[in-house]
């Protein structure tokens, strides 16, 4: 099948129909800026649809036997597998992924699968002692209902499957929305996916829109009871707000802003590797990419040129090229953004090692050094191929300018003293950090997530029972109990 033509529709209670909006999304290549579809938007009135074939599906679902609902999944993870080089084809085309990060995606989502199938069977409920004789107090796990998840673009296949596999497996039902950039990969795509594996209809549903034309509806309508949110941490202040005000659960994996600090007893030439990997991987749009590279003085010289060395190599161009490292980034105002922002900062007074340039939306690598203590470029996510490499005496230094950031999700440490790395490691103010590693990980069971402005709770293994079923409480009282009146 041809997924650009035949999946360019928005997926309600399992019909496949256009969208009754007066403008069309346009999903472009953004290589070489080829039209692949163009899909009219959703409605307020088809979210409201939506979300209305979600309610009514959900409670047939949640009642399904979970041995029942692990079969969806497992034939969904294998309808992905049979169909792996086609979606990697799919990846490369819609949003410039390189072969090499299509499989890394590939791979996770399938690892993300086969965890939601055993999900099916983790609940559950507990009997707790009361003080009232003959009381006997059970509480449950139940699917919270409905669940709507908003997806971004960098990895959207993988991002998307991750709250919704979890959320199907629970009990619950689904409203998709993906990234506009990405609404096949990251949206209808599932869709044919859990279609073809037997879902029934109305559990999963996708609708390709944007704000301009729904505004909040998805985040006010009075069916979901859990909004998951990937995406920048100014969209997800705005989340937050909207669904706090509607008394909303909400999940938020948000930006970063990750340091890889290496000490100076490390392995340089690892770290070398795993800091141009951290950096510049899916050309550097990755939440947990390390925008700053933090060296010891003691060894800043010997990385500085390796590093320089190592990413001067990388091959920019055509991602479905199986030889490119770095390809395009997602749309011509992001790849303008980047290059502003390198060419103010050079002239903020940083020096750049190599300073990238656009050509469309392929923007070269940049490596900038002697940034000002007060640079604005150390405070904020970048989500392009720049990385930032900073100067420090010694571990309380390295730790101080690690958590000068409102940021607090991923970052790693570099050091030949593994006991060393975890004590540093405990000082950074994120939710992951890795020791002698790179900082882009995700795995199936481990808690994901962050602090500060990079999120609210987290996501995978028994994460995902918190996030997405809610606890109920029923006593039994046997015997009589004694009322005062």
């Amino acid at each position: 099948m041809s997924f650009f033509t035949d999946l360019a529709h928005q997926y309600i209670d399992g019909e496949w129909r256009p969208g009754k909006g007066s403008w069309d999304i346009i999903d472009f290549n953004p290589f070489n800026g080829e039209k692949l579809a163009s899909i009219p938007v959703a409605t307020a009135e088809e979210v409201d649809q939506a979300y209305r074939a979600a309610q009514h599906a959900q409670q047939a679902w949640a009642d399904t036997n979970p041995y029942a609902r692990r079969t969806v999944l497992e034939k969904a993870l294998k309808i992905v597998e049979e169909r792996e080089p086609e979606i990697a084809e799919a990846i490369v085309a819609e949003l410039g992924g390189t072969h090499l990060k299509a499989g890394f995606e590939l791979h996770l989502a399938k690892e993300f699968l086969r965890e939601a199938i055993q999900l099916a069977l983790r609940p559950a409920g507990q009997i707790l002692p009361s003080p009232t004789e003959g009381k006997e107090n059970r509480v449950y796990r139940v699917p919270v209902g409905v669940v709507g998840v908003i997806s971004p673009f960098n990895f959207p296949f993988l991002l998307s499957l991750k709250s919704v596999a979890p959320a199907l497996a629970l009990g619950n039902a689904v409203v998709l929305k993906p990234h506009q950039n990405t609404p096949i990969c990251g949206g209808t795509l599932l869709a044919k996916v859990f279609e073809d594996a037997g879902l029934p209809a109305g559990l999963l549903n996708v609708v390709v829109t944007d704000i301009a034309e729904i505004g909040d509806t998805l985040l006010e309508h009075p069916v979901p009871q859990v909004i998951s949110f990937t995406g920048s941490d100014k969209v997800g202040r705005h989340v937050a707000t909207v669904c706090a005000a509607n008394l909303k659960r909400v999940v938020l994996e948000l930006g970063g802003n990750s340091a890889l600090i290496v000490l100076d007893d490390a392995d340089v030439d690892y770290a070398v590797d795993a800091a141009v990997f951290s950096r510049y991987v899916h050309q550097g749009q990755v939440c947990m990419a390390a925008n700053r590279i933090l060296i010891d003085r003691a060894i800043e010289a010997e990385f500085t040129e390796k590093f320089v060395a190592k990413v001067a190599s990388l091959t920019v161009g055509d991602p479905a090229d199986p030889a490119t490292q770095i390809g395009p980034l997602i749309n011509s105002s992001q790849a303008e953004s980047i290059s502003r922002l390198v060419d103010e900062t050079v002239e903020s007074g940083a020096t750049a090692l190599l300073h990238g340039r656009a050509d469309g939306n392929l923007v070269s690598p940049s490596v900038l050094t002697g940034l000002p203590a007060d640079s604005p470029v150390l405070q904020q996510e970048i989500f392009g191929p720049v990385a930032l490499l900073v100067p420090f005496d010694g571990e309380d230094e390295a730790v101080r300018i690690a958590n000068d950031t409102p940021y607090g999700l991923s970052g790693a440490v570099h050091t030949g003293n593994i006991e060393r790395g975890v004590r540093v490691g405990q000082r950074i103010h994120t939710g992951m950090i890795h020791i002698n590693d790179g900082t882009v990980h995700d795995e199936p069971i481990v808690p994901f997530g962050g602090e500060k402005s990079s999120g609210l709770g987290r996501l995978n293994g028994e994460s995902m029972v918190e996030a997405f079923t809610t606890q109920k409480w029923i006593s039994v009282q046997h015997g009589r109990s004694q009322f005062p009146f």
